[in-house]
């Protein structure tokens, strides 16, 4: 009786391991986006089994085949037919942001879940209909940010909430690069990244869409009071249709949040500035954070911490997917990968958008 029972636990440990084990069926949407090398180049793990590509463009689809070795008999030109033929458990989009919403059409009807590069869409208008597909069809429907990765900006969140700085007065959240042209992005992501309908503008939305997504997570959902945002265009020879230099005002009850989204920075970045009561947090790039508390006027103690990567399954966009679809994994409320964050972030962005072309101050409800 006690051997039966011991086997039977064994058997009933084991089974969850065999469940967790299962990979995802992923389909790729698109391979014209700079970032879809993350999925391709991804090192083999048991979690995904990349079972489709949809990409019209089968010059694109071959090169890529050879750089990456996965075969030209997963790769449809049709996303209809990639859903029949492989019938993946969900699709990450590598496209241009304007088909965000034609993907979400195509899968949230199979049951099929979505995971979008950022932004969510180029309009609030796309995203609620997006929004609303994955509502009534039960999907779920992530955006991710490369930000999503840093473990600096959780710990930066942490020690706000632990009033470590007191409350927070000012934020600065700054990203972006030379521009594509100057850093050399492909013909194929530069056609469409600078194109105002399939990117919905330029830096404004390639990188401010990071500081409202980080300043909806800090602030816990709670939308801004207003949005002011004046743009710039800089490299008229390299952007002609769109900004390439941003600059976007949050005010909220107890704070304000500037944005600083640019295709014009002449070194690379992604970080952030909190600025408390007491003291200030420095959250440098993925690893590093410096912590500086008030002692006087102008003096101050400063500490600089380093982390590692962020623990498994938060260091890889694709693991938090498919945690979050097998259940392993539940997003905090407004996490940077959620719908209600994204949603939010959206509005900032097309106040933003609003602000910008109108020169007016735009007040959200």
């Amino acid at each position: 009786m006690k051997l039966l029972f011991s086997i039977t636990i064994s058997v009933l440990a084991i089974f969850p391991l065999l469940a967790q084990e299962k990979p995802l069926k992923l389909g790729i949407a698109g391979l014209t986006h700079g970032h879809v090398g993350w999925i391709l180049g991804r090192e083999h793990q048991s979690d995904i089994n990349m079972v489709g590509i949809f990409e019209q463009n089968t010059e694109l689809a071959q090169r890529m085949s050879k750089q990456y070795g996965f075969s030209m008999d997963i790769v449809f030109d049709s996303m209809e037919e990639m859903l029949k033929a492989t019938k993946p458990d969900a699709v990450a989009a590598f496209g241009n942001i304007k088909d965000h919403l034609s993907v979400v059409e195509a899968c949230a009807p199979k049951g099929i879940h979505v995971m979008v590069e950022k932004p969510l869409a180029i309009s609030l208008e796309d995203a609620k209909k997006m929004e609303a597909l994955a509502i009534k069809h039960g999907i779920h429907l992530l955006t991710n940010y490369e930000t999503s990765w840093y473990e600096t900006n959780f710990k930066a969140k942490s020690l706000l909430e632990e009033g470590t700085i007191g409350g927070l007065r000012k934020a600065i959240i700054r990203d972006g690069h030379k521009g594509p042209k100057k850093i050399g992005v492909s013909n194929e992501f530069f056609e469409w990244l600078t194109h105002p309908e399939l990117n919905g503008g330029g830096a404004i939305m390639d990188f401010g869409c990071y500081g409202a997504n980080l300043m909806t997570w800090l602030m816990k959902g709670k939308k801004p009071n207003s949005v002011t945002a004046v743009t710039q265009q800089l490299q008229s020879e390299n952007n002609p249709n769109v900004d390439d230099d941003a600059t976007i005002i949050l005010t909220y009850d107890t704070a304000m949040a500037i944005l600083e989204p640019s295709w014009n920075w002449p070194i690379g970045r992604k970080d952030m500035e909190l600025y408390g009561e007491t003291g200030a947090l420095y959250s440098d790039n993925a690893n590093q954070l410096r912590i500086r508390l008030s002692t006087g006027y102008s003096s101050y103690t400063e500490e600089t911490l380093f982390f590692k990567d962020r623990p498994i399954p938060y260091d890889d966009p694709f693991s938090v997917f498919a945690a979050v679809i097998n259940g392993s994994l539940v997003l905090e409320k407004y996490g940077p990968y959620t719908l209600e964050n994204n949603m939010i972030a959206m509005e900032i962005l097309q106040a933003s958008l609003d602000s910008s072309k109108s020169g007016k101050t735009i007040h959200l409800e």
